[in-house]
């Protein structure tokens, strides 16, 4: 912490409090800490606490039930959710009522990544292209509809969260579809969407003081295997971005931006990101989300100069000032799988991990833990994230490669075709 002179007032370091586990909090705190933010992470799943404890102090849900215990402790100014499921838990409204800062949009603004019929609505209010799409409580609705719409759908859980029934599967025939109706969970539900091909790419942005904020254009990589083969895992394998304040493809003008009423209306603060497909020339949402993403976060504060500003201004509602590195432009996100990956029913050993050279960029590790005798293990599918970011895309493609290459586990693996496919947004 800086020194008062007279010439200046002392300047309190922002606190950040990380709600998450994993290579996500590994990234994301560590961004900020680098940043000059002092973080602590509240581990809120049963997996993945090593990596967070490498940034700064960390606290299980197990011991300590309620973390708004946490915030008056360590002086917190700002809490970053990893996922959306924290609005359900039991202490959400104390998260809300103590005035800290939430780097999330919250109330009736949430609704747009969980409930995706109300994301279907929305933009049938405001005129945003989306794919025709239905909602069934049973087998026997959802059987009815195909035979109604006879086209491939895209399978989702009428609400988002990590641990609902069914996890997306994407159909492409009718066969497809009607195979996987048989077979998934009707416990909530499903949702119906319009299978309109595989021209993905997503745009993020920030909300703060009534205004859009570009940032980045983006492109995961969802399928399990080279040549986008496999199945869709539950997790990127892979992702690219653009620093886009400019928004250059169009999709914030064409999918966001027209939401701005509805913006202001719920008092929206936090990250949006949409996801799309292009078809006939136009772009169609996908679905959008409350979050700067697992891949894609860590690149977007890492490009800019002024992260935990950004983070803290947004948190308030307050008009933003994004400056960005000037020599960084695109970055790359590379995931070590280890055994079994992406069948997350396949469980391996524990098992040694190897770093054979000096790596120069960022590794975020997430199922890692050190062993008895100091060394790093594998304990789970997820291993590695590996980021680079740089001034071309074809450096930043290949500087994630190079040091993934250091990384040896045995049974693991990665795509090595990202940035072949998908890429320039809106291509196949």
């Amino acid at each position: 912490m800086a020194k008062a002179t007279r010439s200046r007032t002392t300047r309190k370091q922002t606190a950040a409090l990380v709600l998450g586990v994993g290579s996500f909090a590994h990234s994301i705190g560590t961004a900020l800490k680098d940043a000059g933010a002092k973080v602590s992470t509240y581990l809120t799943r049963n997996y993945g606490h090593f990596p967070p404890t490498l940034v700064g102090p960390a606290f299980s849900k197990d011991a300590i039930a309620d973390p708004t215990a946490i915030l008056a402790d360590r002086s917190i100014d700002v809490v970053i959710p990893q996922s959306i499921d924290w609005a359900q838990a039991p202490w959400a409204e104390n998260l809300v009522r103590s005035g800290t800062g939430i780097f999330s949009p919250t109330g009736e603004a949430m609704r747009i990544e969980r409930e995706r019929d109300f994301a279907r609505k929305l933009c049938s209010d405001f005129g945003i292209r989306f794919p025709q799409a239905y909602v069934a409580s049973n087998r026997l609705e959802a059987e009815k509809i195909l035979r109604d719409h006879p086209q491939p759908f895209v399978i989702k859980n009428p609400l988002c969260s990590p641990t609902s029934p069914v996890h997306t599967i994407l159909c492409e025939t009718v066969e497809d579809t009607r195979a996987w109706l048989r077979n998934v969970n009707y416990a909530e539900g499903v949702f119906l969407q319009e299978y309109l091909g595989r021209a993905e790419a997503g745009h993020i942005v920030l909300v703060s003081g009534g205004e859009i904020y570009s940032l980045v254009t983006n492109q995961e990589y969802k399928y399990a295997f080279n040549g986008n083969m496999g199945i869709v895992a539950g997790a990127p394998l892979g992702g690219l971005v653009e620093r886009d304040p400019d928004d250059k493809y169009g999709l914030a003008k064409q999918l966001i931006h027209p939401l701005l009423p509805w913006l202001r209306e719920v008092k929206f603060n936090g990250p949006l990101q949409v996801t799309a497909i292009k078809r006939g020339g136009k772009w169609h949402v996908i679905e959008y989300n409350i979050r700067i993403g697992v891949t894609s976060g860590p690149m977007i504060l890492r490009m800019l100069k002024n992260p935990v500003e950004a983070v803290v201004r947004t948190t308030r509602n307050e008009r933003l000032d994004l400056r960005f590195k000037e020599d960084l432009k695109f970055g790359c996100s590379l995931t070590l799988a280890g055994y079994g990956y992406p069948f997350t029913q396949v469980r391996g050993p524990q098992l040694p991990l190897e770093v054979s050279e000096p790596l120069d960029c960022d590794v975020w590790w997430n199922e890692v833990a050190r062993g008895s005798e100091g060394k790093l293990m594998a304990t789970g599918q997820r291993i590695a994230d590996v980021i680079a970011i740089a001034p071309t895309l074809k450096s930043a493609i290949a500087k994630a490669y190079s040091n993934i290459g250091k990384l040896r586990v045995v049974g693991s693996y990665y795509r090595t075709d990202v940035g072949e496919t998908l890429w320039p947004p809106g291509t196949v």
